[in-house]
Parts: structure tokens; C-alpha cells; sequence
């Protein structure tokens, strides 16, 4: 199975209502999980945020979504990442290595409480970037 570059995008307490409002737009299938499901919220307020969406839509459009937590800073306008994901350890493992050079590493590539391997950072460009080794949007194995 290739990889697949995905946008993901992020918003501070509306994402249920946006992904449902894209779902209505391009049809497919969304699914949605909350920070409570994995135990992810350190703010007993943010248990209903959703940490993870995923909207599969016909003709190939995939996108991602998620809340972002309080801690966290956002700015809309500013407010998405790019998704790698796939099965394909060493692929994925050397775009993550060559993407780290010059970077934050925000969440270093490990396993992941729901059971892929997974890092974020911010390349030397200024580009957010998400790698999910593990599963895909085809095969949804991830915070689905």
C-alpha cells in the first residue's frame, strides 16, 4: 500500500461541526473520535474535544481535522498540517528522518496510545507535518 499525503486541519472547539458540515458537501465517510476515547485530555473540560476526524469522500478526497487543545496555541489561518500515513515502516521512517533535519519535534516518531507509531514537527520551513505509521485512510486503524 502507497503512502498518502493528507491535509489535516485544525480548529479550536468546532471540529465535530465542521467536519459535518464538509461530510454534508462531499458525502463519503466521517468518523470522529474524542480525546476521552484514549485517555489524551489533560483538561477534564476538553474529555468531548474531538481529537481525531476523518472524512473519506468519493472520487479520493480524503481530509483530516482535530481540536486544538487549550494548552495549545492557534491561530487561525495558520491552523493545518500535512498527514503522512501508510504501512510502509521504511519509507515512512526516512521521510520523518530527512523531514527532522533542521526541525521541531513536537511529538518524537513512537507508538502511539491508539497503536501506530506517530510524530509531529515543524520542518525547517515552517511546515507542520504529522507521520502515522501503522494505518491509512483506506484501512482507518488510527484514532478511528
Amino acid at each position: 500500500m502507497p503512502s498518502i499525503l493528507t491535509p489535516y486541519l485544525g480548529f479550536r472547539d468546532n471540529t465535530k461541526e465542521a467536519m459535518e458540515f464538509y461530510h454534508s458537501v462531499f458525502g463519503g465517510e466521517l468518523t470522529m473520535s474524542r480525546y476521552a476515547d484514549f485517555g489524551m485530555n489533560e483538561d477534564p473540560s476538553e474529555a468531548d474535544k474531538i481529537m481525531h476526524a476523518q472524512l473519506v469522500a468519493p472520487g479520493g478526497l480524503i481530509f483530516m481535522a482535530a481540536d486544538t487543545p487549550n494548552s495549545m496555541p492557534f491561530t487561525p489561518g495558520d491552523n493545518y498540517s500535512v498527514s503522512l500515513s501508510g504501512r510502509d515502516v521504511d519509507e515512512l521512517t526516512g521521510f520523518w528522518n530527512k523531514l527532522s533535519e533542521g526541525a521541531s519535534i513536537f511529538v518524537p516518531l513512537e507508538k502511539a496510545p491508539w497503536g501506530d507509531s506517530f510524530g509531529q514537527l515543524r520542518d525547517r520551513f515552517g511546515v507542520s507535518w504529522m507521520v502515522n505509521i501503522g494505518g491509512s485512510p483506506e484501512e482507518p486503524t488510527t484514532q478511528s
